[in-house]
């Protein structure tokens, strides 16, 4: 094990070293919070795929695949169609507009008003609970490596994050990240998957071993797919996680291209994770848990060596989710929520780099850290945590953002009752049927909807002013992106 101990041991001290050469760079608010809008196709790709695929993407995905067989890349695969979506539809018009949160992209196209903190609010919890999620994970990983308690694992692991984080904002991130994504790719698929197939006899033992239901690609229920869709393949389309990376696009083409790669790397990482867990169902049937087929395969069937890389990939998976949701709840956190409540509203459109923001941006990432640790510590059970934060999400803001994106007609006051209806509808629907059901996902998101279309009916149109500079933005004619940094070949 002291190869594989070393392994980690240099990725890790390696995460740190990248932060500190990152807060080199991170001289702006630009620079800090979105790698100042300059990253080229080969890092934006990697860079995505790296934030949208964590622990649940690896651990959870291997853990299906181990419960459900091939069926179980559905979670996974709906990651990447919205991914998918959103690169192809949506990423040109988001890049243009020059924001740094989704609550100022809904102050510009609705006119300002009430809509813009709540939603900061909702924003804010559903990245908290993400980060959290994602730091819990570290729990696991640990305990394979070095038999480590919960707790101190939970503390070590966020800590690397939170400490490359605050020192280079999103340029440490986007660094780090794309050397995860590259671990990941060769610990997981490159590794991982062929040495499970192998070792679990080839495919053809596969079938032999395991019932058909597991070689069924609908297996895991229609219910449990169109589910998957409504979470994670509308949440991909406006967490505001991934809002941030399309706004370090360097380009339309660039946000277009690059997203459509990184999602259909996310299709492709899907298939593997499934393939992995069902090799587990074969080499071990009766675990204790699904969850535990990762690391008992990496634990029992890895070479030195080749096991402390693919736990490193692991690691990378964690910690590139975590870091990004880590910024993405402290750039809401100090812009949608904590400027307006002080007062001091700046314009809503993320306004260039006037005075540095740095140092501010820096602690709010270092507050939300250790209260994103320290809630981690408190919280026992991942999956619901995960469910509350896509839940609220989706019940909450899908409607408003996407009305805005696509329908003229939609007002301000239909976009806060659609916020305040869908969100309690969420939360009313989960104290009711219990927070991993499905109805409160399925009637929050329609409550959400008709109360957007009735008020914005019943209410003045939005003023042409703001529809006119709305269209400006998303053409990417407004003066104030001249300020912006020229992009850089990357």
């Amino acid at each position: 094990m002291a190869v594989d101990y070393a392994v980690i041991v240099v990725y890790l001290a390696g995460m740190l070293a990248m932060g500190w050469w990152g807060m080199r760079r991170a001289r702006s608010k630009s620079e800090f919070l979105v790698a100042g809008r300059r990253l080229g196709p080969a890092m934006y790709s990697g860079t995505m795929a790296a934030i949208v695929l964590g622990g649940a993407s690896t651990i959870g995905g291997v853990g299906l695949g181990y419960q459900y067989g091939l069926s179980g890349a559905w979670m996974v695969f709906t990651i990447g169609l919205g991914l998918l979506a959103l690169s192809v539809f949506f990423s040109a018009r988001i890049a243009r507009l020059k924001v740094y949160t989704v609550s100022e992209m809904l102050d510009l196209r609705y006119g300002g008003g009430r809509a813009g903190i709540i939603s900061g609010v909702v924003m804010w919890a559903y990245t908290l609970m993400l980060a959290v999620t994602s730091t819990i994970a570290y729990a696991t990983i640990f305990d394979v490596l070095f038999d480590m308690n919960r707790t101190v694992a939970i503390v070590l692991g966020g800590s690397i994050v939170v400490a490359y984080s605050t020192l280079g904002g999103m340029w440490s991130i986007t660094l780090t990240d794309m050397v995860q994504f590259v671990v990941k790719t060769i610990g997981v698929l490159l590794l991982l998957l062929p040495i499970a197939v192998v070792k679990a006899g080839g495919f053809s033992e596969m079938k032999a071993q395991l019932p058909t239901e597991y070689f069924d690609p609908l297996g895991i229920g229609g219910e449990t797919i169109f589910t998957y869709v409504l979470i994670y393949t509308f949440g991909m389309l406006i967490g505001q996680d991934i809002w941030q990376r399309v706004f370090t696009a360097r380009g339309d083409r660039t946000a277009k291209w690059g997203g459509t790669v990184a999602g259909t790397y996310c299709l492709a990482y899907a298939l593997a994770g499934a393939v992995i867990g069902t090799a587990a169902k074969v080499l071990y049937p009766k675990l204790g848990s699904p969850d535990d087929a990762f690391a008992t395969i990496v634990k029992d069937e890895l070479p030195v060596g080749v096991r402390g890389l693919v736990l490193a990939a692991a690691l990378a998976a964690v910690m590139s989710t975590s870091s990004g949701a880590l910024i993405a709840c402290a750039t809401v956190a100090n812009n949608d929520i904590w400027s307006r409540l002080r007062g001091l509203g700046r314009a809503p459109a993320g306004n260039a780099d006037d005075h540095d923001e740095v140092k501010g941006n820096r602690l709010f990432i270092l507050i939300m850290g250790l209260a994103v640790i320290c809630t981690a510590i408190a919280i026992d059970n991942v999956v619901e945590a995960l469910t509350v934060a896509y839940n609220l999400l989706v019940g909450g803001l899908l409607v408003p953002i996407l009305g805005g994106l696509v329908w003229k007609r939609g007002t301000v006051h239909g976009a806060l009752a659609s916020v305040v209806v869908g969100g309690l509808a969420v939360i009313v629907l989960m104290a009711t049927y219990g927070i991993l059901a499905n109805e409160p996902v399925y009637y929050g998101l329609l409550a959400s909807l008709a109360a957007y279309l009735v008020v914005s009916l019943a209410t003045p149109a939005t003023d042409a002013a703001v529809l006119t500079a709305w269209r400006e933005r998303l053409a990417g004619r407004s003066s104030e992106l001249a300020s912006e940094p020229t992009p850089v070949s990357q």
